[in-house]
C-alpha cells in the first residue's frame, strides 16, 4: 500500500489528487519522519518553521471518517480523521477535522481542530 498510495506523493513523484490523498500522505509523512514533506505540503500561511517529532512515539493506524469537498476540482476541502498511536508503550489517538486548501494545483494541510 505504501509504495502505491504515499510514496510517490512524499517523493514527489506525484502530486495528490485530492485532500484526503495529502491527508494520508502527511500521516505516512509523520511515520518515516519525512519533514522536509511535512513543511513543504503545509499550506505557506500556516507553515511552522519545523516539525517536531517525538522520541519513542510509534504509529499506528490512520481511518479516514469523514471528507468534505477536497476533490479533483475543489478549491478547499476537510477530512475527519483518527491517527492512533503509541509513546513508551501508552496509547494515544489524534482525533481531528483537517482543512486543506489547493494553491495552484496543489493542496496544502490548512490547519486542523482537534476533536475528543
Amino acid at each position: 500500500m505504501w509504495e502505491t498510495c504515499c510514496a510517490p506523493i512524499i517523493r514527489g513523484d506525484r502530486a495528490a489528487a485530492t485532500a484526503a490523498a495529502l491527508m494520508r500522505s502527511r500521516y505516512s509523512a509523520y511515520v518515516v519522519e519525512a519533514e522536509s514533506y511535512l513543511l513543504a505540503s503545509w499550506h505557506p500561511q500556516t507553515r511552522p518553521s519545523r516539525v517536531r517529532f517525538t522520541n519513542g512515539q510509534r504509529w499506528l493506524g490512520l481511518q479516514v471518517k469523514n471528507t468534505a469537498s477536497g476533490g479533483v476540482d475543489d478549491k478547499a476541502g476537510t477530512v475527519e480523521f483518527v491517527a492512533r498511536y503509541k509513546i513508551d508503550g501508552r496509547g494515544h489517538r489524534l482525533h481531528e477535522v483537517s482543512r486543506f486548501e489547493r494553491l495552484e494545483g496543489q493542496w496544502y494541510y490548512l490547519d486542523g481542530q482537534h476533536l475528543n
